[in-house]
């Protein structure tokens, strides 16, 4: 009995643990069903969500197939099989549940986080096949219709190359830059001709009106023709105008399109189309350059051309040569530079390079005039011309050293500098010619009359003409030698009046009468010295100059005085037919003559007057009075005809 009740007892304790154990396996269990239903739902939300990235269409397709490794899948991490999941959610313990549950959850974050990077990625590349397109369709239409959306298309095309270049990894990458290269160079030949079809239309010969019209006023043509401003150098330095001249740069093309042809030679520039585009330009602007010189009146003319022209078209001709040399550097040549400057900003070896060959042709074609008349023969005539050649040179120094700053244009500054010291050189060179052809002149023609020779007036107011250009003259000088340019200038002057003296003497014994001899060298001579007095010379000359020529003239005057009072009606015949042309010295030297004759005439007359007149025939002795002879010496040096009557 007592057995029974503990068997009894045992049996309880087993029935009551076991009621507890299942009790908790039926918790258990509805907690793995409620887990594993939250898991069934949460799976299938996503293999919901994974359908469409499983079944995507083309694009997505081609951005995934380029964007992700081709032997690399996304389906691990994507998909995971529900039944492998519920039986390790039934076999393994609880904590190995959750554990397996935060690892799948983690990937497929992960998973998620790779499918937007993917997209993002996708949409980077479908927006560069969308610029691709838009930009094919504007280059296929052409640059003439919207040259500005044309030239944004290449940009945008450049833009698309360089983001495939950088994608080497996807696998359409090789085809689209072979694609997108094949179309850039078809834009590019496109704009070749575009930059060429561009500057011809704008590339026209500039009118000489309107050059003439960039001129300041007192430049400026009176009838159209550069010839007659040509000729207005020597009354500026006679005036000695202080105005400061102003030229306007003319505008060779439109400034609307230089921005335009900036952004296609940029494209060419980008593309090595540097050798094109300086072939374009030349052939485009060198001729219309040309023409406007040759519109001007600009010639090509040789040396042999030049010494077969009558002087007189020779002086006019470069008297226009000055004027187009402003008209060229100041305005054509400016115009120029201002316009390759603005196409070829940012491009300084292409755009120096342009310009020198643009403007080459044009400035040899003005300095061989230069040359030929430096190098031409040598005479007295032609040394202001020279001297008006190497000032205009001179002037235009800065100017050309400016515009053909750069090394391409190294050429012509060196044949600018070239020509103004070889006009230099020829000018001082005829001043020796002159100096010698006044001294060595062998003028046969006598001045029959004792006047002032022609040779001296010449020599006079070449002289004359030669302190119109003092400042250039003192330019010349410095050329060859230092020291004091006026110094220099006065030696000159001094040794070409010592040559014409030295010739006068030699003319002046061409006269049979001393008295006559006399009267010639004092003619001329004063006419050297009144001449001096009355110009720049006398400063350059100096007091102690024209007072020793006056003395000399006095000498000259004083020996005509003890000459030629030998016989007086004689001499009065004879010396009505002298000249002496300058009033004040004829008059001068009538009253020296007076002086001396009159008063003796007088005291003669008083003294002896009575005893002839009582005496027979009178008048064979006393034939005029004083009055009579006052009258007389009043006709003298008139340079009268022996025909002509008395007075």
């Amino acid at each position: 009995m007592v057995v029974s009740i503990a068997s009894m007892d045992s049996l309880n304790q087993k029935a009551s643990f076991m009621r507890e154990s299942l009790l908790k396996s039926q918790t258990i269990t509805d907690n793995v069903v409620t887990i594993l239903g939250s898991f069934d739902h949460r799976l299938s939300a996503l293999e919901t969500a994974m359908r469409p990235t499983q079944s995507a269409t083309f694009p997505f397709y081609l951005v995934t197939s380029c964007l992700v490794p081709e032997k690399i899948s996304l389906r691990p991490y994507l998909v995971w099989d529900v039944k492998m999941l519920k039986v390790a959610l039934l076999f393994g313990s609880r904590e190995n549940v959750y554990r397996g549950e935060m690892i799948r959850t983690n990937a497929i974050r992960k998973a998620h986080e790779n499918i937007d990077k993917t997209l993002k990625a996708a949409e980077v590349v479908l927006a560069q096949f969308d610029l691709f397109h838009k930009a094919e369709a504007k280059i296929l239409r052409g640059p003439h219709e919207d040259l500005e959306s044309y030239l944004e298309a290449i940009d945008e095309l450049r833009s698309t190359i360089l983001f495939f270049n950088n994608k080497k990894g996807l696998k359409s990458s090789d085809a689209v830059l072979s694609q997108a290269n094949t179309l850039l160079v078809k834009a590019i030949s496109k704009l070749d001709d575009e930059f060429k079809q561009l500057l011809s239309s704008y590339s026209k010969p500039v009118e000489p009106d309107r050059l003439f019209e960039c001129l300041p006023n007192s430049m400026r043509p009176s009838s159209g023709s550069p010839r007659d401003s040509g000729g207005k150098n020597r009354s500026e330095h006679q005036n000695g105008s202080t105005e400061i001249p102003t030229f306007v740069v003319p505008t060779l093309i439109p400034p609307r399109i230089l921005p335009l042809l900036h952004d296609l030679a940029l494209q060419m520039v980008q593309t090595a189309h540097q050798q094109q585009l300086l072939q374009i330009y030349r052939e485009a602007r060198c001729p219309v350059l040309e023409e406007s010189l040759r519109k001007l009146g600009v010639e090509k003319l040789s040396k042999d051309d030049v010494q077969r022209m009558q002087w007189e078209v020779l002086e006019a001709k470069i008297g226009n040569w000055i004027h187009f040399m402003r008209i060229a550097v100041k305005l054509l040549f400016a115009g120029e530079k201002k316009v390759c400057d603005q196409i070829f900003e940012g491009f300084d070896s292409l755009r120096d390079q342009c310009f020198a060959e643009v403007t080459k042709s044009s400035v040899l074609v003005l300095l061989s005039f230069g040359e030929a008349i430096a190098r031409s023969k040598r005479s007295p005539e032609k040394l202001f011309v020279l001297l008006d050649m190497y000032e205009i040179m001179r002037e235009l120094h800065l100017e050309i050293e400016t515009i053909f700053e750069s090394k391409a244009c190294a050429d012509i500054r060196d044949a600018a500098m070239g020509l103004t010291k070889r006009l230099a050189q020829t000018a001082q060179d005829t001043f020796g010619d002159f100096e010698e052809a006044v001294e060595k002149d062998a003028t046969k023609t006598a001045v029959l009359d004792g006047t002032v020779h022609p040779l001296t007036s010449y020599v006079i107011n070449y002289v004359k003409f030669l302190f119109d250009y003092q400042s250039t003259l003192k330019q010349l000088f410095q050329e060859f030698e230092d020291g004091e340019d006026n110094s220099k200038l006065a030696s000159v002057t001094m040794r070409i009046m010592q040559a014409l003296q030295t010739n006068l003497d030699g003319k002046s014994k061409q006269y049979k009468d001393p008295a006559l001899t006399h009267l010639f060298l004092m003619n001329n001579i004063h006419y050297m010295v009144r001449s001096v007095r009355r110009s720049e010379a006398k400063d350059l000359l100096g007091d102690d100059w024209v007072q020793r020529h006056r003395r000399i003239v006095q000498q000259h005057a004083n020996q005509y005085k003890r000459t030629a009072w030998q016989k007086f009606e004689e001499l009065h015949q004879r010396q009505s037919q002298w000249t002496v042309p300058d009033t004040e010295l004829r008059e001068s030297l009538r009253l020296a003559v007076a002086e001396v004759l009159l008063p003796a005439y007088r005291s003669f007359v008083k003294r002896f007057g009575p005893l002839v007149e009582n005496g027979k025939n009178p008048q064979k002795y006393i034939r005029y009075s004083a009055e009579d002879l006052e009258r007389m010496l009043g006709e003298f040096f008139e340079g009268k005809t022996l025909n002509e009557p008395r007075r």
